[in-house]
């Protein structure tokens, strides 16, 4: 969309805007922060502004949130993420015409999300949207297709941002072929969630696709932080036998018998909390001769047959892969959540926004206070403006290789790269 197209559009609404803006109650919108790396003129180059929209659909508050963010950026964004409840589903269109035409933004990318982040403060129920929008370097958005890594691709992006839909997009598979298209290049993003099928959308624009991918491009670089939450109990051991996603054998045990002895490892106080917080944890590189805690990808323990000796993960593992059990605790998470976001702290000069992809099981059902993962990042980025969702999944590498996590925060921080 080029200015020529935003020019005529604010001539045309400025008087309609103005009449209808003066009407609404300012606290219906939160415009929460702002931030800029560097200066050209008039406008900083590379730019972000996020904003939060609480309650129903209501289009005067759309149209006051558009006009809050253009005012913010000086000028149009490139692009902007949204993530919203599901019942704003069926004003999608609307939402991101309105959003488009009169806050002077290119592209909008998003997804449904049972919970939604904006700032360093975490929205976990009700109704309503967040958004960031960006000015940097950005390329084209592209749909995605379960079949094929990629249709349109630049030549030379420095990280992608994906978000998929997990009730009619594979992404196991899909992740196979996107890291030999693209080795080596952080790609992080988030499953979306929030709603049923009818109602769990991604979408470019107006347009609902089955995933959506936006490249980094230019000066525009992408820092991946992750924090997982879980350490290690047990031994590692290779997968010898399974089906699918059930595990039968580790070494020369039973997969059950191996969970069993890595259980009896654990503290009095540690059993007791280990209801729900068991997991598997897939080695995400088998060139490592001491696996530590983010070395693995987390997969839900779907179930468990001591008869048989099998253990049903929320993942599919290669035979030959390295396994280990992991256990998740509040506490040692928080610490992981620290370390694993200080180097977020280190780039914040040159930070100018994120993106936070965290798990549906986490927030405060976990942690036991709200905010945890989105004030981390927040207070490590110095208050720069962060958006983001709770997903059914996060996408982020685990060393030099992008993979599907479970009960994750994986962020996403956009840099501002040396000429």
């Amino acid at each position: 969309m080029e200015m020529i197209f935003y020019r005529k559009l604010l001539h045309e609404g400025k008087k309609k805007q103005s009449a209808m803006l003066g009407l609404l109650d300012p606290g219906q919108l939160f415009l929460l922060s702002r931030a800029g790396v560097r200066d050209d003129s008039a406008m900083a180059s590379f730019q972000a502004v996020g904003c939060e929209m609480p309650g129903p659909y209501k289009h005067e508050t759309v149209l006051l949130a558009a006009q809050r963010v253009r005012e913010a950026m000086g000028g149009p964004a490139r692009i902007a993420f949204l993530f919203f409840s599901a019942n704003l589903t069926p004003h999608l269109a609307e939402i991101c015409e309105t959003l488009r035409v009169d806050g002077h933004i290119r592209d909008i990318v998003g997804c449904t999300g049972g919970g939604r982040i904006q700032g360093g403060h975490e929205i976990e129920r009700g109704s309503g949207f967040v958004l960031l929008a960006l000015r940097g370097d950005f390329g084209e958005p592209v749909a995605l297709e379960s079949e094929t890594a990629v249709s349109v691709s630049p030549e030379n992006p420095n990280g992608w941002i994906v978000l998929t839909n997990p009730f009619t997009f594979g992404i196991e598979d899909w992740l196979k072929n996107w890291n030999r298209l693209f080795p080596g290049i952080p790609t992080i993003g988030g499953l979306a969630s929030g709603g049923s099928e009818e109602d769990t959308v991604v979408f470019i624009n107006e347009r609902i696709v089955e995933a959506a991918g936006v490249p980094l491009i230019g000066r525009t670089g992408l820092m991946p932080v992750i924090s997982q939450g879980c350490r290690p109990i047990g031994e590692p051991l290779t997968v010898t036998r399974a089906d699918h996603n059930i595990v039968y054998a580790l070494g020369s045990e039973p997969a059950y018998r191996v969970l069993e002895t890595a259980f009896e490892t654990l503290s009095d106080e540690e059993k007791s909390n280990a209801r729900g917080n068991l997991f598997a944890g897939l080695a995400g590189n088998e060139y490592i001769e001491d696996f530590s805690s983010g070395d693995f990808l987390i997969k839900n323990i779907l179930g468990a047959d001591p008869d048989s000796g099998a253990v049903v993960i929320g993942g599919i593992p290669r035979i030959g892969q390295t396994l280990q059990y992991q256990i998740r605790d509040r506490h040692a998470a928080l610490d992981d959540l620290r370390r694993a976001f200080e180097p977020a702290r280190e780039v914040s000069g040159r930070a100018f926004g994120a993106l936070l992809f965290s798990c549906l099981g986490r927030g405060s059902r976990f942690f036991g206070k709200k905010d945890q993962d989105s004030g981390t990042l927040s207070e490590a980025l110095g208050g720069k403006p962060c958006a983001g969702f709770f997903c059914n999944g996060e996408i982020a590498p685990v060393r030099g290789l992008n993979a599907l996590h479970g009960n994750t925060a994986a962020a996403a921080v956009f840099v501002e790269l040396e000429p």
